[in-house]
Parts: structure tokens; C-alpha cells; sequence
């Protein structure tokens, strides 16, 4: 009972975070049973591990104060761009593209993807710099190597392995940069220019594809699958798989662990496992679950308008959406709503330093939540006193 009293905060986003995390342990352990009987154990038991220390840090991060993340951000982004200029140096290559997502810290043998932890802190420095200059007249020249070099940064070094994850943090941080009243001119431009060099990229990587390793040609075969879906080619197998999964689940679905897509659907456990949860529970169930996003979306928002402080405003809608965003176009990728993007269900899919970063992100947002709530208790009081 004193645990339960100690959770601070919107009690809606610690429901709706825990039943998700909880649930995902069944889907897991179904997926992954075509891995094999000997890895299902190790499988599940490493996924409840990582659940179990996100929960742990999204708990201690709700009793911090997230204006300390002032500066912290000031510290950790460049030393996350400085882990993505790393990973980009790399040169790792599957089948001659670019696979330079992760970096390994030797002594503990784990690897991490540097875009997880370079994606939070560039929103939520975003949303430092926003607040500071709020109602304020804004210079251009000034703004720019204060606000738009770090995106340009991060984008850039995070583009030539990961399109998706690349164009997630641009229109997010384009997104935040909007709400936060930042001149819609200059935004355009910026918009403009993102065009512009995203393209240059590509024609430099077509004409010189051994100066720039890349992952073009895989982009490239996604966005024509997505409009040409009709076509009959391995590219198109992930996306057959996982529509056939969830046609079979129908309304109620053919049972917990009675999935006869999983073992031959690629990424089941991670990019894919909302078909597998489809087939398994049934449309009633998928509807539940992005029933519980939306709820996230709107609580997410109403945190936002509580907060007293312009950061505290920014700030949530900063760790918030990219989760509610991701989960949604997850979801759509599964339905071939969107081209397949590689990116996995938050709380759900299995995978590592990217689950304990969104439970950092709740974290955050539940100490915004947690200090809007002692502001109105402070101020409930003093009215009591008068």
C-alpha cells in the first residue's frame, strides 16, 4: 500500500504504462517460441529484466525535478551527438548497406542504439531553448546555431542508417519548434531546406554509393511495396505476413500462444508483434490497445496545459508524443497504413536501451504531472489558511 501512495503524478499514465508492460509479457513469450525451446526462456526472462529496470527508472525519475533537465540536456546531447558521429564511423555493413545503429560499451558487453538517448535530450533541449526565449523577438542568425545545428546534427548523422528514425525526429522537433511559437516563415525555410539535402543525400549516394554507405535501395524497395502493394516479391513478404496474421485473428482471435504466423513472420517480437497480437486476441483486443494510446495522447496533453511554466508545457509534450506517434505508426505499418519503418511498439515489442528511454520519457512526464499536482496542493492550502 505504501508503494501505491509513494506513485506521484497523472495515476492514468502509471495505469495505462503498467498494464501495457505487463500485457507484453504474453505476446512475447508467444513470439518467441519460434526461436526455439531453448531460447524461449532466455527470451522472456531478458525482456521481464529490462521491463522490470524500466519501471525502476521511470519510478525514480517521477520524484526528481525535471527542471534539473535544463542543464542536463546541455550535457548529454552533445555527448549523444558525439556517440552518433561514433557509431556513424563504425562502417558496420549488412550486404553492403549501412548498419551503424548500435555501440557497444565493452566492459559490461551491452550495446545501445546513441539515436534512443540523442532523440529524448535534442527534444527536451529543444524545449529548454523555446522556453527561454518565449515572448521573445526572435533572431534567425541568432536562433540557428543554438537551435537548428544541433537538429541538423542529429538528423544528418542518424539519416544514412535509420530514414525513419531520421525523419521521426525532424518533424517532431519541427512539431515542438511549432508549438512553441517559433516564427512559421522560418519553419518553412527550414522545412525547404530539409528537402533540399535530404534529396542532395540521395543523388550523392546514387552517383557515389561506396562514398556514403547507406541504405537507399532498402528505402527505396519500402515506399515501392507501399504503393505498388499488389507486387509479389520478397520485399513484400514482412507486410503479407503480418496482414495475413491479423486476418486470421478476426474478432476475438485463435487464442493466447496458438499464433501459426509467428514462425514465419520476420521481427515478430519487435516491428511486428502487433499482428501477432491480433491474430492471438482478435481486433477486440488491438482496438484496446490503441484505445490505451489514445488515452496516453490525451493525458500527455493535459499534463501539458497544467503545468505553470512554459517548460514544463514543452517539456511534456517533448517526451510524450514521440511514444504515442511511434505506437501509431507501428500499428499502421502492421495495416500498411505507412511503409514499413523498422520502428518497434512502445511497451510491447521486445529490445533494450530504446524500452529503459521510454520509461524514462514517462518518468519525465510524471514528474511534470507529479509537480502541477503540488503546485495546486500548495495553493489549495494557502487558500484554506486565508
Amino acid at each position: 500500500m505504501s508503494i501505491i501512495n509513494s506513485l506521484k503524478g497523472d495515476k492514468v499514465i502509471w495505469i495505462v504504462v503498467l498494464s501495457l508492460s505487463i500485457f507484453s509479457f504474453l505476446p512475447v513469450y508467444s513470439a518467441s517460441s519460434n526461436f526455439g525451446v531453448n531460447l524461449i526462456f532466455s527470451s522472456v526472462f531478458k525482456h521481464v529484466a529490462i521491463i522490470f529496470i524500466g519501471i525502476l527508472i521511470m519510478y525514480a525519475t517521477h520524484l526528481l525535478d525535471y527542471k534539473y533537465l535544463r542543464g542536463l540536456s546541455l550535457i548529454i546531447l552533445p555527448l549523444a551527438i558525439f556517440l552518433l558521429l561514433i557509431t556513424a564511423l563504425q562502417g558496420n555493413e549488412i550486404d553492403g548497406a549501412n548498419a551503424s545503429r548500435w555501440i557497444s560499451i565493452p566492459i559490461i558487453n551491452i550495446s545501445f542504439q546513441p539515436s534512443s538517448l540523442a532523440s529524448i535530450f535534442l527534444l527536451i533541449y529543444i524545449s529548454n531553448y523555446l522556453s527561454k526565449v518565449h515572448e521573445k523577438k526572435i533572431n534567425f542568425n541568432k536562433s540557428f546555431f543554438r537551435l537548428w545545428l544541433p537538429i541538423l546534427l542529429v538528423v544528418m548523422l542518424v539519416l544514412p542508417s535509420n530514414f525513419s528514425t531520421s525523419f521521426m525526429i525532424f518533424s517532431l522537433s519541427l512539431i515542438l519548434i511549432f508549438i512553441g511559437q517559433y516564427p512559421i516563415k522560418k519553419i518553412i525555410l527550414i522545412i525547404f531546406s530539409g528537402i533540399v539535402l535530404s534529396g542532395s543525400f540521395v543523388g550523392l549516394s546514387k552517383t557515389y554509393p561506396d562514398l556514403v554507405p547507406n541504405r537507399i535501395d532498402t528505402w527505396s524497395n519500402r515506399i515501392e511495396n507501399f504503393i505498388n502493394p499488389s507486387l509479389d516479391n520478397d520485399s513484400n513478404y514482412q507486410i503479407n505476413r503480418a496482414k495475413a496474421a491479423i486476418a486470421s485473428g478476426s474478432i476475438f482471435g485463435v487464442g493466447a500462444g496458438k499464433s501459426s504466423m509467428k514462425y514465419i513472420l520476420p521481427q515478430s517480437t519487435s516491428d511486428f508483434i502487433f499482428s501477432i497480437v491480433t491474430e492471438e486476441y482478435g481486433l477486440f483486443v488491438a482496438l484496446i490497445i490503441l484505445l490505451l494510446y489514445v488515452i496516453l495522447l490525451f493525458r500527455i496533453v493535459i499534463v501539458s496545459q497544467k503545468s505553470n511554466n512554459y517548460f514544463g508545457k514543452l517539456l511534456a509534450l517533448a517526451v510524450g508524443l514521440p511514444i504515442v506517434f511511434q505506437a501509431l505508426i507501428n500499428m499502421g505499418v502492421a495495416v500498411q497504413l505507412f511503409p514499413v519503418t523498422g520502428q518497434p511498439l512502445p511497451l510491447i515489442s521486445t529490445g533494450g536501451t530504446s524500452i529503459w528511454t521510454t520509461f524514462f520519457a514517462f518518468g519525465v512526464l510524471l514528474s511534470v504531472s507529479r509537480n502541477n499536482a503540488n503546485i495546486m496542493e500548495l495553493d489549495l492550502s494557502k487558500n484554506v489558511n486565508e
